[in-house]
């Protein structure tokens, strides 16, 4: 039974991330009160570092702090999951069935892992020889993998949905090649790296260098290809080819599995859920991030329908659109700000380079970083990702003031 507790509150954000307390952050230093935010999770993860963790660069407990010290003072923090939105009622379900009443909403809940999307990988993902940086109890343990081989076949997937850092996938492939290139075993280990995309990059001032990247390790990148199964008691893969219509069985000594991904499951099976979206991602104007058919929701984050990568550089330039837009709204304008599709993903190339690939809607590069040519593999982007990102995202971006 659902029960609706007394008032209305001026803004319900529904999700805790980066997203979600950005934009608080920014509505509260703009002056805006009667904040809610539901996030049912009592740790904040910074989940770029997970890349590092997985590749023995970095620790996880420096990817984590308390809920309760990022969430914006003035903002009341609701210590429950969102289960449904009724937009006509302007109602958020929460769990137990009690209801929670907005005139504005700002959906950020993020998307959700689908271990269940390819048969067997949910039991096999952190056991023995299998594992992926893509949930914080399993990244240690893809480095305790890497670490310990010595030859045999390491396979690497990305599944075909859209997936949080597009390019994290093979991020790891290339931390994992070094290592054992530095520890002289990369000649008695196959490299494979199993992608969907008919290209390494979409934007192909970086595809070009990623191309010498996956070279220079011998890489076999399988095209056009999915993981469709995994067999964990005979440590092998079903590989489709669907270029080719075929499927075939590989061998692993060491898995590293990204799952597909949606959008949650009350977001897909709601209203607010973009109908051209497969995984179900919320509808958004892709410049306002404005709700085509409710002008008082916007979304924003992995949960939008954009297309761009979800990345937390993305985030980082849609909270102030969605904050400045939401005030717009709240003062009987039409929404002004405009997001243009920036992007950005930091591509761990080698144990100490990175290539910075920062770009658009169109697919243009938009470099942000002046008299530094970041379309090239660079040593002090390595260390700008490992040492001054992080504390940029705890004390600007969730800040409001970066």
């Amino acid at each position: 039974m659902r029960t609706s507790p007394p008032g209305r509150k001026r803004v319900v954000i529904v999700g805790g991330g980066s997203a979600g307390i950005s934009v608080a952050s920014r509505l509260r230093r703009a002056g805006v009160g009667d904040i809610a935010l539901v996030e049912p999770s009592e740790t904040h993860w910074y989940q770029p570092l997970w890349t590092l963790v997985g590749g023995g660069q970095a620790p996880l407990n420096g990817s984590r702090r308390p809920q309760s010290t990022v969430v914006p003072r003035g903002v009341h923090w609701i210590r429950r999951s969102a289960e449904g939105v009724d937009p006509d009622a302007r109602v958020v379900i929460l769990h137990g069935g009690h209801e929670l009443a907005y005139e504005h909403l700002v959906l950020a809940p993020g998307l959700q892992l689908d271990w269940g999307g390819v048969p067997g990988l949910a039991e096999a993902v952190d056991r023995d020889r299998v594992s992926s940086n893509y949930a914080a109890e399993y990244a240690p343990h893809t480095w305790e993998l890497i670490r310990d081989m010595r030859s045999g076949t390491a396979v690497f997937t990305q599944p075909a949905t859209p997936v949080k850092c597009g390019g994290a996938p093979q991020k790891i492939v290339y931390l994992a090649a070094d290592h054992w290139r530095r520890r002289k075993v990369l000649r008695d280990i196959r490299v494979v790296f199993v992608l969907p995309d008919t290209v390494l990059f979409r934007v192909g001032e970086y595809r070009r260098i990623l191309e010498q990247v996956v070279a220079r390790y011998g890489v076999e990148v399988r095209f056009q290809s999915e993981m469709t199964a995994v067999d964990g008691a005979r440590d092998s893969i079903t590989v489709t080819d669907h270029a080719r219509g075929t499927t075939e069985s590989l061998a692993y000594d060491f898995l590293h599995a990204v799952p597909p991904q949606s959008a949650p499951d009350w977001i897909k099976a709601g209203p607010l859920a973009d109908p051209a979206s497969p995984q179900g991602f919320v509808a958004a104007d892709r410049h306002t991030l404005q709700h085509p058919r409710y002008a008082n929701v916007f979304a924003l984050g992995d949960v939008a329908h954009l297309p761009t990568s979800k990345t937390g550089a993305a985030v980082r330039k849609q909270a102030p659109v969605v904050a400045a837009n939401l005030i717009d709204v709240m003062r009987g304008r039409a929404p002004e700000h405009r997001y243009d599709g920036y992007t950005s993903c930091p591509l761990v190339t080698a144990r100490d380079r990175v290539l910075l690939a920062e770009f658009d809607y169109e697919l243009r590069p938009r470099p942000s970083f002046p008299f530094i040519d970041t379309s090239k593999e660079r040593r002090d982007m390595w260390l700008f990702k490992r040492y001054l990102l992080p504390p940029l995202y705890w004390h600007g971006m969730l800040t409001g003031r970066l």
